[in-house]
């Protein structure tokens, strides 16, 4: 099975990232950024709960993990420091605060989750899981810049909000 491709939104804005910066990538899932951003001279620690997931990234250049529980206990990042925080398909609103103290000054914010209106395409339903509109926007201090911003359906790669 050919390896799942980074989503267009990772793609768009690792343009912004130079070769050698450190990129967090959070609830990684798979590891599908993290291997797609090593692949482009990122290093990137891929922090996930899934011990599995994690192993299959195992010997993978420019890639470190780390395996963690992302919603309970202690920050597990307590002092590092990212050019780039990237996080997909992940909300657990408690740690919002802390990827954003991760961020170096002048750091990137790629973060792409569903939002309200999701539940009537699918899984995640539950508000929980679910951003409400311009709640993103709401967690940012003036100390951040927004290079961009969207909301909204989309079709690609299948429907959702």
């Amino acid at each position: 099975m050919p390896p799942l491709q980074p989503s267009a939104w990772v793609r768009r804005f690792c343009a912004l990232l130079a070769p050698g910066m450190r990129v967090l990538d959070f609830a990684c899932g798979s590891g599908r950024h993290a291997c797609w951003l090593a692949g482009r001279g990122l290093q990137v620690l891929a922090v996930d709960r899934n011990a599995d997931a994690l192993a299959r990234l195992a010997g993978v250049g420019g890639v470190q993990t780390l395996e963690a529980d992302l919603e309970a206990g202690q920050w597990p990042l307590e002092g590092q420091q990212f050019d780039a925080v990237v996080v997909t398909n992940y909300l657990h609103r408690p740690r919002l605060p802390h990827l954003l103290e991760t961020l170096r000054e002048g750091g990137l914010l790629i973060y792409e989750t569903f939002m309200i209106g999701n539940e009537r395409h699918g899984r995640p339903t539950s508000p929980e899981f679910l951003l409400r509109p311009g709640e993103l926007l709401e967690c940012l201090t003036p100390a951040f810049s927004i290079v961009a911003f969207e909301q909204g359906e989309t079709q690609v790669p299948r429907p959702a909000v």
